[in-house]
């Protein structure tokens, strides 16, 4: 396009077609290889301060070689005497006028382009280190889980070895079940509710033969809700929660019921337990509980009012709310 404007111009100007189309042709060809060595040199370097100095400074540069050059070339495809060279000689302050425009845009687009790939890549880089420290972090709340329900299992293990050793034997095949299935989901991020309520049941299992008739459950879970989504090993400890303030400061029967059902692109489930205000300590146990599960769930759904909690005529709630793709 510049190779054919040129001649056109030059055409105008009266100049024969043969001396128009080697100049023309000439020109652009240096102007042009010229233009892309500066291109590829600002892609991998780009100065961090006096950006519009180092486009001045370069644009000058090149023009000044584009116009040493071509005077090379001209001057060895005519002859000395040629008239054309004396019409060279007088058109160098356009030439580098309409030059140092050219470059000096080429040079300010590509700074701008590179610039902006630039910012990109840091963006993505900092979005997968971002991705990273949160999978990290995601692990170390599910690794923290396993050794927190396996010491308590054990203990009660260990109590009932002496009492009872039948049911010793009994929740320790459920335990290893249980764990036997956690290792399987470990890699998972997300499972249907179905097969996280048959998990949640074998962890009730054992501990039901722990406390007996004492623990009761119910579990409504709606038809349409078990294929939603949800993070792997979630409910138990937020079941296991229930069952530490509900039960460990009385001797009645404790009911936990747990509801599910699924709302406006949201999986809900409810968890409600008796609790005595006066006897329930929040401060017991390692800590591994409901400020863990809000944090899991803010490092997965990036939101923090996924978890809430309420207490009412003695009766304590969780409930949660899982986001489902649509």
């Amino acid at each position: 396009m510049c190779i054919l404007l040129q001649y056109l111009i030059y055409d105008q100007l009266g100049i024969d077609r043969y001396h128009a189309i080697i100049d023309a042709v000439l020109s652009n060809l240096i102007l042009a290889w010229l233009c892309f060595l500066l291109a590829n040199i600002m892609k991998y370097y780009l100065p961090r301060n006096e950006k519009y100095w180092y486009i001045l400074v370069s644009s000058l540069v090149v023009c000044f070689l584009w116009l040493l050059l071509l005077q090379i070339g001209l001057y060895l495809i005519f002859p000395a005497n040629d008239a054309y060279l004396q019409f060279v000689q007088n058109s160098w302050s356009i030439r580098f006028g309409a030059g140092f425009l050219l470059v000096s845009s080429l040079s300010m687009f590509s700074m701008l382009y590179y610039n902006q790939q630039e910012q990109k890549d840091a963006q993505a880089r900092k979005d997968e280190t971002e991705k990273l420290s949160r999978e990290a972090e995601l692990f170390k709340l599910r690794q923290q889980l396993q050794p927190h329900f396996l010491f308590n299992s054990l203990n009660s293990i260990s109590a009932l070895t002496i009492s009872d050793p039948e049911k010793a034997r009994h929740m320790i095949q459920q335990l290893s079940e249980f764990l036997r299935g956690m290792l399987k989901k470990d890699e998972q991020s997300v499972i249907p509710l179905e097969e996280e309520i048959h998990y949640l049941q074998l962890y009730l299992d054992i501990e039901k033969v722990r406390f007996g008739h004492r623990l009761q459950t119910t579990i409504n879970v709606d038809e349409d809700a078990k294929a939603y989504v949800i993070p792997p090993l979630l409910l138990q400890p937020l079941v296991e929660n229930a069952i530490k303030f509900g039960l460990y400061d009385t001797i009645d029967d404790v009911v936990i019921t747990i509801n599910a059902h699924k709302t406006d692109h949201h999986l809900l489930i409810r968890i409600t337990n008796p609790f005595d205000p006066e006897t329930s300590m929040p401060a017991k146990g390692t800590g591994f509980g409901l400020t863990s599960i809000a944090r899991r769930l803010y490092l997965i759904y990036s939101r923090a009012d996924l978890l809430k909690t309420g207490k009412e005529e003695r009766v304590f709630t969780t409930e949660i709310l899982i986001p489902q793709s649509t």
